[in-house]
């Protein structure tokens, strides 16, 4: 009894300190008199919580802490399982935008679990290998769909969104994707625009129905991008999982309420992407204009809807849009649940929402979202009562995932945390001489093609090409989109997925063997310092050609910038494009890329 003792208070000195350092694998954790919000539906009791192996081995008041266990101090603070976000785009475009940066965020706010809609399916295998090195909240990598020029497809190539408009392309498209893992499936399934461009990419609820059910075939959750009272209903009745966005075109009516409690559909209504004025924004100018009175009414039936719904019973769990402009990582979850306090959910309501419901809406309840034994230890430690004040959910102490802690008491990220990449790689000379079976390039990654955006976009067919000779070769045909320089062309990643940046300081330059119809062609390489291009001319003979990389200019900012001079240590890909006039026809054509 006495060695014990002189143990809790050796650690409780040690803690004061703020030098708690993380625990070895097989060592234990004592988390010794926090107020416990164990989100069962329990009231927040005082209690003490035992970790093992990254799982909770016990909890309760009278809970002693093993002998050689590192032990917290918690008296006068909360503890709560791990928030979770179910909708985030760990995006190039966000803030913070480099992904350890993003994992940074979200682990300092105490989110233990998000939902990332941004990557491609070529990217999940080295992503996951990337996370892996992080401190970083465990992250779901999610498949989309969407119709041909719909929303999430009017900007990339099926690579990264698959498009389908009938069953039969949605079951295919499903199983195109499965092979790659993902963890859920997006589907982009209502086509308003928010009323500012008319609707005319909504995918019907047939086409819908078949993807749901191929994808509870492998196991995998649905989640839709639906903004319309309308649409919730066709969401429900094709047995869609999460709704993950705000209807807010109207309120919600009774058969559409009743349609989501039969299909036990649950509701992430993601209000900080919504809300008209974003914290840190500056008030608008023009308070009357018709741009914010419109945004203010979609965010009243935003509020109203959500707390409609939460009243009927509807599992209501949390979602951000993280990403996305003005709603930033990590602190928009927190926001998010203020949020939901502002549409009228209790703040213990709003915690549900943002634990225990998001666990369950992801059929992951079983294995964490609750302080439970046996549990997965993703647990927040925060400063205050957050099931009275919410706000107290920002005043975070410590966090620990899998059983680890990762953020507070005095605990220093891991390196590759500071890091925005993953160290480069050597690559070989040839970039795609055209002639794996696989349809690969010979540095193993996928060509994405990188056509223009919008619902009008250029049609574009590449595909490889056996010459009369036996020679392979890329062919790029395309029928230009009828808009002001209309681009076309196809991206040939360093790295699977664009992940890897690749090093090519031992190279001078590229070179290309091409023919074309005469106009000039971009090339271009984008790297962690910017984006660098170059022009070439191909006429209808073949000719080899090289780009010299001091010929390479930057790409201007678009603050105005000039660019940085171009850097050769950290490039993820290489694109070839071309611009021509709208409603015309351009080609291009291939046999080998390489640097020399």
């Amino acid at each position: 009894m006495k060695v014990v003792r002189r143990t809790l208070l050796g650690a409780v000195g040690f803690a004061a300190l703020g030098g708690f350092a993380p625990s070895s694998d097989n060592q234990a954790i004592a988390i010794i008199g926090a107020t416990v919000f164990d989100a069962t539906g329990s009231a927040p009791h005082a209690a003490n919580v035992i970790i093992r192996d990254g799982r909770i081995a016990a909890v309760g008041p009278d809970v002693r802490a093993p002998r050689g266990a590192r032990v917290i101090r918690a008296e006068g603070k909360a503890l709560l399982p791990g928030f979770w976000d179910v909708h985030t785009h760990w995006t190039p475009g966000g803030d913070p935008a480099m992904t350890p940066d993003v994992a940074t965020a979200y682990v300092q706010a105490g989110v233990t679990m998000v939902n990332d809609f941004h990557q491609p399916p070529e990217s999940f295998e080295p992503r996951r290998r990337w996370l892996s090195q992080l401190a970083t909240p465990h992250v779901n990598l999610t498949a989309r769909m969407s119709t041909p020029g719909g929303h999430g497809a009017d900007w990339a190539d099926q690579n990264t969104t698959r498009w389908a408009n009938t069953p039969e392309a949605g079951r295919a498209g499903v199983q195109a994707i499965t092979p790659y893992q993902p963890d859920l499936i997006k589907v982009f399934a209502d086509g308003w625009r928010y009323g500012q461009s008319a609707d005319n990419t909504s995918m019907d609820e047939w086409t819908l129905k078949a993807i749901v059910d191929e994808a509870h075939k492998a196991n995998l959750k649905v989640v839709t991008h639906t903004v319309t009272v309308e649409r919730a209903s066709f969401a429900a009745r094709a047995g869609v999982d999460i709704i993950v966005h705000s209807l807010q075109d109207r309120e919600l009516d009774d058969a559409t309420v009743e349609a989501m409690k039969a299909a036990r559909t649950a509701y992430a209504p993601t209000l900080a992407v919504y809300e008209p004025v974003k914290p840190g924004q500056a008030a608008p100018s023009d308070p009357d204009s018709p741009r914010l009175r419109q945004s203010v009414r979609k965010f009243g039936y935003a509020l109203s809807n959500v707390k409609r719904l939460h009243d009927a019973g509807i599992l209501i769990a949390l979602g951000t849009d993280a990403g996305m402009t003005g709603t930033p990582h990590g602190s928009s979850t927190l926001h998010e649940m203020e949020l939901l306090v502002q549409a009228g959910l209790t703040p213990t309501e709003a915690l549900m929402a943002g634990t225990a419901n998001s666990a369950q809406a992801m059929g992951m309840i079983a294995d964490r979202g609750t302080i439970e034994v046996g549990k997965r230890a993703d647990l927040v430690l925060v400063d205050g009562r957050p099931w009275e004040q919410i706000s107290d959910v920002r005043k975070t102490h410590a966090v620990l995932i899998d059983g680890k802690v990762v953020h507070g008491l005095g605990v220093a990220l891991p390196q590759a945390n500071r890091q925005p990449t993953l160290p480069p790689v050597k690559v070989g000379a040839t970039v795609d001489d055209f002639t794996r079976p696989d349809g690969r390039t010979n540095l193993d990654t996928l060509r994405v093609e990188d056509f223009d955006g919008g619902q009008d976009r250029t049609s574009q067919i590449s595909q490889i090409v056996t010459g009369e000779d036996g020679t392979r070769y890329l062919s790029i045909a395309a029928r230009m989109s009828q808009k002001y320089s209309p681009t076309a062309g196809v991206i040939f990643p360093m790295a699977r997925g664009g992940i890897e940046p690749a090093d090519l300081s031992g190279y001078r330059g590229i070179r290309l063997k091409v023919r074309g119809d005469g106009m000039p062609y971009d090339l271009r390489l984008r790297g962690l310092a910017g984006s660098w291009t170059g022009r070439f001319n191909a006429s209808s003979e073949w000719a080899e050609i090289e780009v010299p990389f001091d010929a390479l200019t930057p790409v201007a900012l678009r603050d105005g910038g000039q660019g940085a001079p171009f850097d050769a240590t950290h490039i993820f890909d290489l694109r070839l494009g071309m611009v021509r006039e709208g409603g015309s026809r351009a080609w291009l054509e291939v046999g080998s890329i390489s640097f020399y």
